[in-house]
């Protein structure tokens, strides 16, 4: 994520291609970056979580791809990526044992539902974001679908609270 520092007002004025790449940094869905910047001025941080929050209840299956797209397989978070590997920091250093299982649900919950797990990780242990794979790998496609739509609004909304406090 760019190191640059950002008010909600700085944001606001950004010229639309320079907001256009912030906000792919936060969520790689085109549909979701142009309905947030469409939202400005936001008048304050919660009203630019409001429009994370309904950028992400307008987004496709598509456009949940493309923002699932920008995330690591939990467990292997991308090196040389500041945000996965913050993100991911639950899994530095756990057993090796642990992380086969996780690779082995990974692939099972890829190969049912075509795409990463995706859970909002920021806080979670390896065990337990293992136990939330299990858990959610009965799931049926559209209830996944709601489910990951809440975990990718979660994420939005530390990243950009993240990008508002680095300033």
């Amino acid at each position: 994520m760019t190191n640059h520092p950002h008010t909600l007002d700085s944001l606001a004025a950004a010229d639309p291609a320079e907001l256009d790449e912030i906000l792919l940094e936060i969520c790689s869905s085109p549909r979701w970056a142009a309905a947030v910047a469409e939202a400005r001025p936001w008048s304050s941080r919660e009203a630019l979580l409001a429009a994370n929050a309904a950028a992400m209840a307008r987004l496709t299956a598509e456009d949940l791809h493309d923002a699932m797209s920008g995330h690591a397989r939990i467990g292997e978070p991308r090196a040389g990526d500041a945000a996965s590997e913050r993100e991911q920091a639950g899994v530095q250093g756990v057993d090796r044992a642990v992380l086969d299982e996780l690779h082995k649900a990974n692939a099972a919950y890829e190969a049912k539902f075509g795409h990463v797990f995706l859970i909002c990780a920021t806080g979670r242990t390896a065990a337990t974001m293992l136990a939330a794979l299990r858990e959610r790998h009965p799931n049926d496609p559209a209830t996944e679908a709601e489910i990951v739509r809440g975990e990718l609004r979660r994420i939005n909304d530390i990243r950009l609270g993240r990008l508002l406090d680095e300033s």
